[in-house]
């Protein structure tokens, strides 16, 4: 047995990596395959649990499990924003309106100054593009460099129902999130867009009904930088997004539809049933009681 790792043997030690390795592979796909299984209107309840058993899985699972945006306040530009991973330096989270961190953090990374003003354009647009889609709802996007390759960037949307109008609904949400990388052609006149794009849906309705779950997908594009980066993927978010709530459409709504359509009609058939049986039980009661009377 070796007792010390100095006098182990470099074979050795490359069996143990690779061992070691393959159960921390195989503990998150099985932790993954968890999470799809649980209901996703308790998603961050669920993740929660599962990193107190697992805690050396949190990095990897905080960064692969999609949990709905939180909102938080910049007191500066006096607006709501988003949180996520991309704008978190430790426990502080950056604003996109006033570039601040919130709680203060002196040295929290922040983009270039290029890089912010096109951050501080897209969220202009951003918010108009959110306002004239969703009515309501808070906005944000955090652009930062990739060395070498271009940039990236984060496109967030998050609507609730109290933003709207809730109908027959208690409670719910609708998060949009796009994450998208820009790579620059060698010689800058084109640049292509690898989006990668997540809603994540929860209603809650009077009656019980919860509709809950989240789908993903992915696109790229190649485009003439001529037009701009922000029209570019301004473009590939909302045909993507429109592609979701189509495919949400269907595969939600249509198949509760067809599910409240079948138990309807199951309802009036066993209604149909109900009634026939008590006429048929009435009409063998009536002659009966008929035959009683003629013996008497």
């Amino acid at each position: 047995l070796y007792t010390d790792e100095r006098e182990v043997p470099d074979g050795r030690k490359t069996i143990n990596e690779a061992n070691s390795k393959s159960a921390k592979h195989k503990a998150m796909d099985q932790a993954l395959d968890l999470m799809r299984r649980m209901p996703p209107v308790n998603v961050q309840q669920n993740l929660g649990a599962l990193l107190d058993l697992a805690p050396e899985l949190t990095e990897e699972l905080l960064s692969r499990v999609d949990q709905p945006l939180q909102i938080a306040y910049d007191e500066v530009a006096q607006k709501e924003y988003l949180l996520c991973d991309y704008n978190r330096d430790g426990d502080s989270y950056r604003s996109p309106w006033s570039n601040t961190y919130f709680p203060e953090l002196a040295d929290g990374a922040v983009p270039s100054d290029a890089m912010r003003e096109l951050e501080a354009n897209a969220n202009e647009v951003f918010d108009a593009y959110r306002e004239q889609y969703f009515e309501g709802g808070v906005s944000s996007v955090y652009l930062w460099e990739v060395e070498n390759v271009g940039f990236a960037g984060c496109f967030l949307i998050k609507k609730g129902a109290e933003d709207g109008k809730r109908g027959l609904l208690t409670e719910g949400f609708w998060d949009s999130i796009h994450v998208v990388e820009v790579v620059l052609s060698d010689d800058g006149k084109e640049a292509t867009y690898k989006l990668t794009s997540t809603v994540m849906l929860s209603l809650l309705g009077k009656a019980g009904l919860n509709l809950s779950g989240n789908i993903t997908r992915q696109k790229n594009a190649t485009a003439p930088c001529s037009e701009g980066h922000i029209v570019n993927i301004g473009t590939l978010i909302e045909d993507m997004e429109n592609t979701l709530r189509n495919q949400l459409d269907q595969v939600y709504f249509s198949k509760t539809r067809d599910i409240l359509s079948a138990l309807r009609t199951g309802g009036d058939s066993a209604n149909q049933d109900y009634k026939k049986n008590m006429s048929l039980q009435a009409s063998i009661i009536g002659e009966m009681l008929g035959k009683q009377k003629l013996r008497s």
